[in-house]
C-alpha cells in the first residue's frame, strides 16, 4: 500500500490541505496500513466491499481491541472513502452498510475546584524563569481550555492584550478567539518580560519556550502538568487534557451556556461538548439531595 496513489493522495490531503497534526496524520496512516494488511496485498483498498470491512471489525473484536479503538479506525476509513467518493474514484461508500460497535460513554475526568484553587494559589513553583514558565503552562491550560498542541504553537503575536484575548489555531487549521481574564493576562505580561532576558534572540517567536529559547516539546508540557496535579488530586489520569476537561466542567457547573463552551473549546459539533452536561447533572443531583427536604 506504500505506493498506492489514492492512499498517498488522501494522506497528502489531510496533511497539507486539512492541516491535521502529525499525530493525527500518523494515526490515519497506521489505520490504513492495518486495514490494507488485513485484506491482503492483492486487494485494491479503493475497491473493497462492505463485507471486508465487517470482517476486519470482527477480527479486531476477536483480538480484544476496545470498541473505542475500533470506532477510531472506522472513522479513518469513513474519511478515506468519503474522500474517494468526492474525487470520483468510487461510486458508493462501502461504510454505508457497516455498523460500528457500541461504546460506553466515558465521563471526562476533571479536577475539583478546591484542587485547582490550591494549585493556582497555594502551591509554590520554583524560582526564576523555569517556575514562571511552568505556572503559566498550568494557568493557560486551565484558564482557556486549549489543547496541548494549541498551547505549544501559540505565538507572541497571538496575545491581544488590548482586547484581553488569545488567538488559537485549532484542529483543521480553524482559528478561534478565547477571552483571557486579567490575572492570566498579568501572568503572561510578567512572563514575557522575563523571557526577554532569557531568550532575547528567539527566531520563531513562540510564546512559550524553554531556557534555551526553543519551542516546548509535548512531553515537557505533559510532565509539568502531571507533576503539579500530583500535588492536588488523586485522580488516576493527570494530563494536559484533564485541565481542558476541568475548564469545561467548571464552566458548565457554574451555569455557562453550552454553545459558548463549544466555541471556547473549538468543537466542530455540539455532541462533543454535551458530554460535560453529565457532570453538571450529577452536580445538580448532589445539590438536590443536600437541599431538598424530601430528597
Amino acid at each position: 500500500m506504500a505506493h498506492n496513489p489514492v492512499v498517498e493522495s488522501f494522506l497528502n490531503y489531510i496533511r497539507y490541505e486539512k492541516r491535521y497534526s502529525q499525530h493525527t496524520y500518523e494515526s490515519y496512516k497506521n489505520d490504513l496500513l492495518q486495514f490494507a494488511a488485513f485484506i491482503g496485498a492483492e486487494e485494491d483498498i479503493a475497491q473493497v466491499k462492505h463485507s471486508q470491512i465487517r470482517n476486519w471489525i470482527v477480527a479486531m473484536m476477536g483480538d480484544k481491541i476496545s470498541p473505542r479503538s475500533i470506532n477510531r479506525k472506522i472513522s479513518t476509513l469513513k474519511s478515506f472513502y468519503k474522500y474517494l467518493l468526492r474525487k470520483g474514484v468510487i461510486q458508493a461508500n462501502p461504510l454505508q452498510k457497516v455498523q460500528a460497535p457500541k461504546t460506553s460513554k466515558r465521563l471526562p475526568v476533571f479536577v475539583e475546584q478546591p484542587g485547582i484553587e490550591k494549585l493556582l494559589h497555594s502551591i509554590e513553583f520554583s524560582e526564576g524563569y523555569e517556575g514562571m514558565l511552568e505556572k503559566l503552562i498550568i494557568e493557560l491550560l486551565y484558564g482557556t481550555g486549549m489543547r496541548r498542541s494549541e498551547l505549544i504553537n501559540l505565538k507572541e503575536s497571538d496575545v491581544d492584550s488590548y482586547n484581553a484575548q488569545l488567538k488559537v489555531l485549532g484542529k483543521g487549521n480553524k482559528e478561534r478567539l478565547i477571552p483571557v481574564h486579567p490575572q492570566l493576562l498579568s501572568s503572561i505580561k510578567q512572563y514575557l518580560s522575563e523571557k526577554k532576558n532569557v531568550a532575547p534572540n528567539q527566531q520563531e517567536h513562540y510564546l512559550l519556550v524553554n531556557a534555551k529559547g526553543k519551542k516546548l516539546p509535548p512531553a515537557f508540557v505533559y510532565a509539568v502538568v502531571k507533576r503539579y496535579l500530583n500535588l492536588v488530586t488523586t485522580i488516576n489520569k493527570k494530563s494536559p487534557h484533564v485541565l481542558r476537561h476541568t475548564f469545561a466542567t467548571h464552566l458548565m457547573n457554574n451555569g455557562a451556556d453550552i454553545n459558548a463552551v463549544k466555541e471556547l473549546l473549538g468543537h466542530s459539533s455540539l455532541a462533543a461538548t454535551q458530554v460535560y452536561t453529565h457532570n453538571t447533572i450529577d452536580k445538580l443531583k448532589e445539590v438536590y439531595r443536600k437541599a431538598h427536604p424530601k430528597a
